[in-house]
């Protein structure tokens, strides 16, 4: 094989490049590994079945890295490049160019490079996001390899490029793009976050119909989609209309831009109850990746013996409730949503310097689907975002600097688990029903709030059609029992905090009383 000099990073150069393809083009070239539902739609297997994290590297002798994420010398990556371009150099690729975002102020061009054999990464990909011009430079581009000797994942944020190597995972390169979104805005002074965002159009305390932007963060199985695409019981001319269900990038003004077309559905327990999703997850244009199809091709969502993270591709425009726009004029209110068991309120409202806290804390506890031999430990991701890159301490600082420049935006806690656990009571269970009546009324600042003595933060002392009783932590144990949990939790959220070296001094101190 004959050596080929490594231009750059982001040249690329084939046995053959298939550019400007349309979905169907895809679609018919990864016809062969695809089985076809009942509704019409491909569904494929993949050899990796989910992302390889541990494996995901940032380049060093560049961007600084943070504390959570994992160097690769420049040296390596170069060489492995090297290597890589030899071996393109004898391949058929598919070239797929797409945008992310609508707005103008969001200009991001995005290019994949995938083996033609592996249309269906390409296909499934193509369905997140909105056309672009492939005759222009692209801002990212990510190279995928799945048959490469190793599994081996890195990203360059200074240029814009991520390869994939030995991995077949599409979500690989779903991430690949948002990731180096989020590096880009924060660049700008802007702040990417992982959330899903929906607008609750509401009558207010002043008899006016109102738009309440809404950003939701949560770590899985905090119930974070639930809420995100829920329609809070409301009724015309009031409504909930859902904006993006992943990732969006956030402007100093609190502007908050989506970025995908395509929702990434998980599919273990979907059903025909789940009105929101149905029609869009049965419809011929949906994609899925390891679920359960018989030989007549029908599918059964609630059979995770191919894996428990089953997944789909589903567009926005299919889903029960979506407005055309995917962009918030103003992330009025940031909801960080949490499932813990004992002492943490069902609701509480936050000063700008405990959102920058809680934002870093990214708190909930593990659940028996994640690991069952964590079942109940507490677990914490700065920003509910595995895909930061740069040192932690400058996303809680720069998102306090946005809630200060920002007075009218709001912070919540919502704990969607329960309260009052001891041994042998699970605690009152937070239903649903409760997590969407609180948001519908912080939307109508429906709720009466008062300072809570141990953690500074307010928590509800009414809210219309939830009975509070229920939920106060402090009926449930003994005084001493109340403090020993309170200041075990509060020494968990020091040495978090602690972890990250140039973290605003103003932000741990919010933690405290």
């Amino acid at each position: 094989m004959a050596t080929v000099e490594v231009i750059s990073p982001r040249t690329i150069r084939a046995k053959r490049i298939f550019k400007d393809l349309t979905r169907e083009e895809l679609r018919e070239l990864a016809r062969p590994g695809e089985k076809t539902s009942e509704y019409g739609s491909p569904v494929y297997a993949t050899r990796v079945k989910n992302r390889s994290a541990k494996n995901t590297y940032v380049v060093g002798n560049g961007a600084p890295i943070g504390v959570m994420q994992q160097p690769i010398e420049r040296d390596r990556a170069e060489e492995t490049i090297r290597e890589v371009q030899e071996t393109l150099a004898g391949m058929e690729l598919l070239q797929v160019d797409r945008r992310m975002g609508m707005s103008p102020e969001v200009p991001i061009h995005c290019r994949l490079y995938v083996p033609k054999d592996y249309a269906r990464i390409a296909f499934m990909w193509h369905n997140m996001l909105f056309p672009s011009d492939s005759s222009k430079e692209p801002d990212f581009i990510s190279v995928y390899v799945p048959d490469w000797k190793e599994r081996l994942i890195f990203l360059d944020v200074d240029q814009g490029y991520t390869y994939i190597l030995g991995t077949d995972y599409p979500a690989e390169a779903k991430k690949s793009m948002l990731r180096q979104a989020m590096y880009w805005i924060k660049r700008r002074g802007g702040l990417g976050l992982h959330a899903g965002s929906k607008v609750l159009r509401v009558i207010g305390p002043d008899g006016e119909l109102r738009d309440v932007g809404f950003l939701l963060f949560g770590l899985s199985g905090t119930g974070k989609t639930t809420l995100t695409l829920h329609d809070h019981g409301l009724k015309e001319p009031e409504r909930a209309i859902i904006k993006q269900d992943d990732v969006v990038l956030m402007t100093p003004e609190g502007e908050a831009f989506g970025t995908e077309d395509g929702f990434y559905i998980k599919t273990e327990g979907l059903e025909p109850s789940q009105t929101v999703l149905w029609g869009a997850a049965t419809h011929p244009t949906a994609v899925y990746e390891n679920i359960k199809l018989d030989d007549s091709g029908k599918v059964d969502f609630l059979d995770t013996s191919i894996t428990s993270n089953g997944r789909g591709v589903v567009l926005r425009k299919y889903i029960k409730g979506t407005g055309e726009g995917i962009d918030l004029e103003k992330a009025n209110k940031i909801v960080f949503i949490t499932r813990r068991n004992d002492v943490v309120p069902v609701c509480a409202r936050l000063t700008d310097e405990q959102a920058a806290a809680y934002f870093m804390l990214g708190e909930s506890i593990e659940t028996s689907a994640g690991d069952p031999t964590k079942a109940g430990q507490a677990k914490r991701e700065v920003g509910t975002n595995p895909f930061i890159v740069g040192p932690e301490a400058e996303e809680g600082n720069r998102l306090l600097q946005i809630f200060r420049k920002n007075p009218e935006m709001e912070a919540y806690i919502l704990n969607t688990g329960s309260v009052g656990a001891s041994d042998g009571f699970p605690g009152e269970k937070v239903s649903i029903r409760v997590s969407t009546e609180i948001m519908k009324q912080i939307a109508k600042e429906g709720i009466g709030w008062e300072k809570d003595s141990d953690w500074g933060y307010e928590v509800p002392v009414n809210v219309p059609g939830v009975d509070l009783a229920k939920y106060d932590p402090k009926t449930y144990y003994t005084p001493e029992k109340y403090r020993e949990l309170v200041d075990r939790l509060r020494g968990e959220r020091r040495q978090w905090l602690g972890q990250f070296p140039g973290l605003d001094p103003a932000i741990p101190r919010a933690i405290e009383k």
